[in-house]
């Protein structure tokens, strides 16, 4: 991670910068200084870079002190505003917000600054490359997650078994997300070959100062619970605690591994896109809606124009090929089944 400082940033070095903060989970303002407005230079201009986690700091100038004290504290309100990770179907990573906007840096000029909000990729990390872990692998790559998978035993972390992941490394338990970033776009999932490695890895995840922004851990309710005791006992707080999706993904009766990871994707899309989990028959309940009982055949409620009832069932079922609502949001609630090498 930069220090923070002024000075003249290449547009090489600020790219380079930006990255490597993209990599870190840090979610990064870059603002440029072009050839517009009053007192701009000519041809590329200056540029720098802000960030706000886990300090605030900045890098590069604008070429001017007010300048840039007015372009960090716009900066710093963007981020507070919106910063956090992309959503998977962004995983790689490019600016989520941006455009020209002109400052007051108080000396009766109003500068034109060019402003990228960038947001980390969202990223899925699977500890365990078990049974469970090579289907959700592949379903995590299809959502756009930029997957990492983790396991201790060489022989099971290889990328002949994960093919779509985008990293597959042999982790040690004693520091099991060493070289890891976590952050607001990780989302962790806990499917290792025994409870005890699972407590070992959530528990470390839980100190962390930043958590990640999904954290699941498979299991039954009876081993759910024992954890939950022995994390309070540990001293993590309610809080803290009540994040973890545990049993994690949603209850659609899985029981196979391809069908407990199909659970599990269903949630981390639903948590994405804001759905409910209920399913879209029982939210929209068209024939109950439209078609209610005791009307004659081909009738519709409040319409005696059997012509009419045909054209709203037409309207109704759309046209072939497009959906006639959002794409199936599953149901709520935990798998409960556990992984067993």
């Amino acid at each position: 991670m930069p220090g923070s400082g002024g000075g003249t940033l290449s547009p090489v070095r600020a790219a380079t910068l930006l990255l490597e903060m993209l990599e870190e989970g840090r979610s990064v303002v870059l603002l440029s200084r072009n050839g517009e407005g009053e007192g701009a230079p000519t041809g590329p201009g200056p540029r720098m870079l802000v960030w706000s986690s886990p300090h605030p700091g900045s890098l590069g100038s604008l070429g001017d002190d007010a300048l840039d004290r007015a372009a960090r504290e716009l900066a710093l309100g963007r981020l507070a505003a919106g910063g956090g990770a992309a959503t998977p179907h962004d995983r790689d990573a490019h600016p989520r917000s941006g455009g020209v906007v002109t400052l007051d840096p108080g000396d009766g000029t109003s500068p034109l600054i060019y402003l990228e909000l960038h947001d980390p990729p969202a990223t899925l990390v699977i500890v365990g490359a078990g049974h469970i872990a090579r289907p959700l692998a592949e379903m995590g790559t299809l959502l756009g997650f930029r997957v990492t998978v983790l396991d201790d035993r060489p022989a099971f972390a290889t990328r002949e078994r994960f093919p779509s992941a985008a990293h597959v490394r042999v982790m040690d338990l004693a520091d099991p997300f060493a070289g890891i970033p976590v952050h607001r776009g990780t989302h962790v999932v806990l499917v290792t070959r025994g409870h005890k490695y699972d407590y070992e890895c959530l528990l470390r995840l839980l100190k962390m100062e930043e958590l990640p922004g999904y954290l699941g851990l498979i299991g039954s309710r009876r081993r759910i619970r024992a954890t939950f005791v022995q994390l309070l006992q540990e001293g993590v707080t309610r809080e803290r605690i009540d994040l973890i999706r545990a049993p994690l993904g949603l209850d659609l009766g899985a029981q196979t591994p391809a069908e407990i990871a199909v659970a599990v994707a269903a949630e981390l899309v639903m948590l994405h896109r804001g759905g409910s989990g209920t399913p879209l028959r029982e939210r929209e309940r068209i024939l109950e809606r439209f078609f209610p009982e005791g009307e004659d055949e081909g009738g519709v409620a409040g319409s005696g124009d059997g012509g009419e009832a045909h054209g709203r069932t037409e309207a109704l079922a759309g046209k072939p090929g497009e959906a006639g609502g959002d794409a199936g949001a599953l149901a709520r609630a935990p798998t409960g089944t556990e992984e067993e090498e």
